[in-house]
């Protein structure tokens, strides 16, 4: 099968969390579908280095994780946008997903003042926010937005999926995502929530609020994952 494709897991780890301990599993459910070899390395938060987030450099791809507050969110900040300016494959899942749409907003939407209120329940413009309904294990249908590269990924106008979580983006600010061509929606819900984002012109940059990485827990590799370790496996290959 070759040289195992190196997988960053961003976040700090915690055998009590059940995303994390169905991510390697799911990986691996993954990298048999496509005859490869994985070697997934977790990366704590704290041990990232500054603002050049140098540590994952030799990493194929960057999965930002599950189970928020982060030890260090400007480490898993650092973590995305090394990703998304390095064109690292990259993909976010609940808090992954949320911390990416906050370090766009920050970074390249010149939104500075941008929060999560997890962490600053005070914040003058919190982007990230306490769901109106808690999504704490609760599973729900979503609905990939036509034209969109995530869509193309499950080939299929809707799909089931797992949540664990109770912040999502504030949706005072989705005009902020609709007037650029950058990182769009790309999923809703039944009551038109956001559910998912996609990088435009970024060759896999995705974030879901929902768990991909629970499908494992039925033994099923999810589509979505097993597109992030193939854009993975061509990244080191070319590397």
């Amino acid at each position: 099968m070759g040289v195992a494709v190196r997988i960053a897991l961003v976040g700090d780890f915690d055998e009590a969390v059940i995303a994390h301990r169905a991510i390697p599993p799911a990986l691996d459910l993954s990298a048999k579908q496509l005859g490869v070899n994985v070697a997934p390395e977790w990366v704590h938060t704290a041990t990232i280095d500054l603002p050049a987030a140098s540590r994952l450099v030799d990493f194929a791809g960057v999965w930002c994780v599950p189970a928020t507050p982060y030890a260090s969110m400007d480490g898993a900040l650092a973590a995305i946008r090394r990703a998304r300016e390095c064109v690292q494959p990259y993909l976010g899942t609940c808090g992954g997903f949320q911390h990416a749409v906050l370090e766009y907003a920050r970074n390249v939407l010149g939104q500075h003042a941008a929060d999560h209120a997890e962490t600053a329940p005070d914040a003058a413009m919190p982007v990230i926010s306490r769901l109106s309904c808690s999504l704490v294990e609760k599973t729900g249908r979503v609905f990939f937005l036509e034209g969109t590269r995530l869509g193309d990924i499950y080939g299929a106008a809707q799909a089931e999926e797992g949540y664990h979580c109770n912040y999502g983006i504030n949706s005072e600010y989705e005009r902020l995502f609709l007037a650029t061509d950058g990182l769009r929606i790309c999923a809703r819900d039944e009551a038109g929530e956001v559910r998912a984002m996609e990088l435009a012109g970024h060759p896999f940059f995705f974030g879901t609020l929902y768990q991909p990485e629970r499908s494992s827990l039925r033994d099923v590799a999810h589509p979505l994952i097993t597109a992030f370790l193939a854009a993975a496996a061509r990244a080191q290959r070319s590397a």
